[in-house]
Formats: structure tokens, sequence, C-alpha cells
């Protein structure tokens, strides 16, 4: 359900074609299916190569026996990489039945001592204790040391892929001094520079040619670039193209996940029932220092804001508010997921609100409304939303709502959940998104980002998750990293609020909200709190 006003700016300004909605250009091209992939992509004399990397975290090859996979029909090369060993072809059934031939001793001891119950031991012992600081506003170690109405709670949430529907690739043609490169990829310049570091020519002989990408939420802004020079390590001294495809299990295995992250939460409510004091000790690996060009936002102290983002500027005004980090270094390679540190700490954030307000005994809407009374654009979405979902008023039997709001990329978004529970299962009905993002340029792409973001919101919370056992990452398709299913997916209405605000983002804002609003709508469902996603391991 799209629900907008003819004119979404409330200026005085009169435009033609900015707030009203615009069909998308490439909408035909993708639904006849004439648009071209990474995937796609089929050059005269093209290879098609597949590398085998090493299945432990942080390995590295040791030796390897390609006999059996050069006696592949259609098998051209074998030849070691930097991420491991590729296998290169006349076409990608050989390619892959060449890689399954190899024999590759791996170096990986040090790399099986890794495991997620080991992290938690670690993490949850590190949370007790002083980290970097993020943000230090009065003093909440004084509040909370003499407040008598407080919680003391931890919250987990675990690495996640990006599952991206067309799993990574490029291909790359490697002569005379250039490289050719055609990816889907969300960092062109970047890739460049990469690429001409990794075969040491001039950035200008680097030409990109994009192609659509089929999902990215970020992976396809690899830190390192690292499937576009992979595929130039790949293609360097064979003379023509060479695709290097990814398998599903390749992205899953061995891509890069968002942080596996811990945090220790204290907070109290004062005299008047709201909250007096916040403080949260995180615990993760940070995205921003593990990236080239984000180091340069890192502080001298090791401060990541990526790390702190979503409560250490929390749009709830709290008076004293604490935020510390600590930064760890597992093999684990992480990345930016869609919405980053917000789609971490907003889950915290909304998630402690939603228990001060229980602790004050006061409705989760009403209390997030009173917090705001000095923020009419955040209050005015949080009421839009409420009010699209009926808050307040009788649902069906066996339904509840939760809410949740959180401020990212410079847009306030605002969702209420209405879900049922049945044992272990959980069913989401209906999703009421109210965003504000100042002016809506095209409102039909507006809401179909909520959409979107919703829909890949609730794939965390419900089941996607990437455990670690002996350095292993276990998931490895959709069998065992399930992600939304059309038949699961909610009825969502979203209402885009009018404002005069800056400009802000919208294809990541519609993410945070969604775990908290559902965690919100279970508690009033059963009276468990969930601070661990995802749901599967909670629910009891």
């Amino acid at each position: 359900k799209r629900d907008w006003s003819s004119d979404v700016c409330s200026s005085d300004l009169t435009f033609s074609y900015i707030g009203k909605p615009q069909k998308r250009l490439d909408s035909r091209a993708k639904i006849t299916g004439e648009a071209v992939f990474g995937i796609d992509v089929d050059l005269p004399g093209m290879l098609v190569a597949t590398v085998a990397r090493a299945p432990v975290f942080g390995a590295t090859v040791k030796s390897f026996d390609d006999t059996r996979a050069r006696r592949v029909p259609g098998v051209v090369d074998v030849k070691q990489v930097p991420s491991g060993v590729a296998v290169i072809a006349s076409h990608t059934w050989a390619a892959l039945k060449g890689r399954e031939a190899l024999n590759v001793e791996w170096d990986d001891a040090e790399g099986k001592k890794l495991s997620t119950e080991s992290l938690r031991s670690e993490w949850q012992a590190l949370a007790a204790t002083p980290g970097i600081v993020g943000q230090n506003i009065g003093d909440a170690a004084k509040v909370l040391a003499s407040g008598s109405r407080r919680i003391e709670v931890e919250y987990e949430l675990p690495y996640l892929a990006h599952a991206c529907m067309e799993p990574m690739n490029a291909t790359a043609h490697v002569k005379d001094g250039a490289c050719d490169l055609w990816l889907g990829t969300q960092s062109q310049s970047q890739d460049a520079q990469f690429v001409a570091a990794a075969l040491g020519i001039d950035p200008k002989n680097v030409r990109v040619h994009t192609t659509f990408l089929g999902g990215g939420f970020g992976r396809r802004a690899s830190a390192d670039s690292d499937f576009a020079v992979e595929a130039a390590h790949v293609a360097k001294g064979v003379g023509k193209p060479v695709k290097v495809v990814w398998t599903r299990e390749d992205d899953m295995r061995r891509g890069y996940y968002r942080p596996y992250s811990i945090s220790k939460v204290r907070a109290a409510i004062g005299a008047d029932g709201l909250p007096s004091a916040f403080h949260q000790v995180i615990v993760g690996k940070p995205v921003l220092a593990n990236t080239a060009l984000g180091k340069m936002a890192v502080s001298k102290e090791g401060l990541d804001p990526s790390s702190v983002e979503g409560t250490a500027n929390m749009a709830y005004p709290i008076p004293n508010l604490r935020v510390e980090v600590h930064n760890t270094t597992e093999a684990v390679p992480i990345l930016w997921w869609r919405s980053v540190g917000h789609s971490i700490n907003g889950f915290v954030a909304n998630g402690v609100i939603d228990e001060l307000a229980t602790l004050a005994k006061r409705d989760p809407y009403e209390y997030r409304r009173a917090m705001l009374a000095d923020k009419p654009r955040h209050r005015a979405v949080l009421d839009a939303a409420a009010e699209l979902a009926g808050w307040g008023q009788t649902l069906p039997a066996g339904r509840h709502r939760g809410i949740a709001m959180q401020e990212s990329f410079g847009s306030i978004v605002a969702q209420v959940a209405e879900v049922s529970v049945t044992g272990k299962d959980v069913r989401v009905h209906r999703v009421s998104c109210a965003v504000d993002c100042g002016i809506a340029v095209n409102p039909d792409q507006v809401v179909a980002q909520m959409e979107s973001a919703i829909n890949f919101g609730l794939c965390a919370v419900l089941e996607s998750e990437i455990t670690i056992r002996e350095g292993v990452a276990v998931q490895g398709n959709f069998d065992s990293y399930p992600v939304l299913r059309i038949a699961d997916a909610p009825q969502i209405d979203v209402r885009i609020v009018n404002s005069d605000g800056p400009i802000g983002g919208i294809g990541e804002p519609g993410t945070p909200p969604i775990a908290p609003a559902v965690c919100g709508a279970i508690f009033a469902a059963t009276g468990q709190r969930i601070r661990r996603l995802p749901l599967k391991a909670s629910l009891a």
C-alpha cells in the first residue's frame, strides 16, 4: 500500500517531476531479460574460472597437486593466486569439476581454533570491562550507581551474509599493460585503483564496464575490491578474458559478513519514568577500520564511528549517555551490511527503550512519544506509523504489536510490526512504516526501498545467521541460511511524511527498526524479551 500526498515537499516550490511517482528506466530491461548482469557477460574467446579458497578463515595455501584437475576435459590451466588456487577452463562446468579434482593442502591449524562459542565466552567477559569511549554525555556511572529502577542486559547479534541473489563474479581481460573489468559493482573508482595496484599498472589503464548487479547490500562495495582484484590476478598472463564465478557456497562461506556483536547495557529511569542513564559496552570487529578508505575516519584512540552509530547518536534524548567499544581482530572478514552499525545498535537501543518502558509501566509508543517532545520531525514519523497501524485499536485474536524508530543516514523511519506467536513459530502479518527523508524525489522509489529493507531485515530477525565452527562457516546455502520467502512476507504499508528537512538516504534506513519492532510484538504476545537474534536462537 502506498500512502503519500501529491506533493511530498511542503515548501512553496512547485516541481514537475520531484515529489511525483516516476517509472524506473531499468524495469523493462529486467522484466524482459535484456538486462546484462555480471554473471551474463559473454565475450569472444572468454574462459571461465573458479577459485579454491581456504575453508578455514585466515588459512593459506601450503601446497597443491593439480594433476587430476588438469585431466578434466575443458580445463585450460591451474594457477595459484593470492586468494587460493584458480582453475581456468573453457566453460563453467569444467572449471567446477576441475576445482573438485584439486588436492590442496592448507596451512590452517591456527584458524581451526575459531568458533562462535569461543568468541561468545571471550566477548561476554570483555563486555564487562571498560572500552574505547565513543560517546559520553553527563555522568551515566553516577546515575546508575544511585538509581534504584534500572536494568542490566546483554544483546547478541550474529555474523550475517549479504546473500545476494547473484553470487559474486567478475570478468577481467589483462593485456598490453591494461585491464578491462566487467562486473556489477558499487565502487567502480575503488575497483580501478585496487586492480591497478595489484597488476602494477596505471589506474587510467583500468577500464570498468559496469553491469547490472543482482543485489549488493554493501557486499559489492568490497573493502578491498576482493572479487575484482581476484579476477585480475586470475586473468593476468592468460591473454584472454576470464570470468571468475563464485558458487553460492563460495559466496556464503568465503565472503564478507556483518560483524558478530555482543553488547552489555545498563540503563535506568528517573522519577518521571523516562530514561535517565544508558551505558553500553560493545564488542565486535570494526567495519570502517578494516577498509582502506574508512581508516581515515577512525580516531587515534581506535574509535570506529560505524561501531557505535545508532546508540552514540541515537534520536532518543538521554541526559546521561555513555557508549564504549572493544575492537576485536578475529580472522573472519567483515564488511558493511545494509545500514551498517545501525542494524546492530538500532536493535539494542530500541530494545532497551522497550525494556525501560515496561519498567516504567508505560505503553512503548506513548513512552517514545514522551521522549520526543522536543523533536517534532521524529515525533511526526512515530505518530504516522502508529496511526497507520491503528495503534491502540483492537487486533484480531492472537495478534500483537511492537514499535520502533531509528534515525540513520539522514532519514527517520518508524515501524509497527503486527505479529502472532505459536510456540516457536513467529508470523509477521503486517508492517506499518513511516519515513521522513526530506524531499522524496521519487515517492514510488522511497516506498520500494522501505519494502525491500523491511523484508531484508526480516530475514535476519527470523532465521538467518552465520556461525563458525573450527574456523569454518557452517552455513553454505539457502537450506541452512534461509531468506524470506514470498509466502512469509508481510503486508507492508508505507507513509511518506511531508518534511522540509535535509534530503536523507533511503536504501539503508528501512532495515534497523524492523527487528526491534518484531521483538517488541513478541514480548507483547509472550512476555519474553528477545535479546539475541535470530529468533530461533532465543525462543524457548
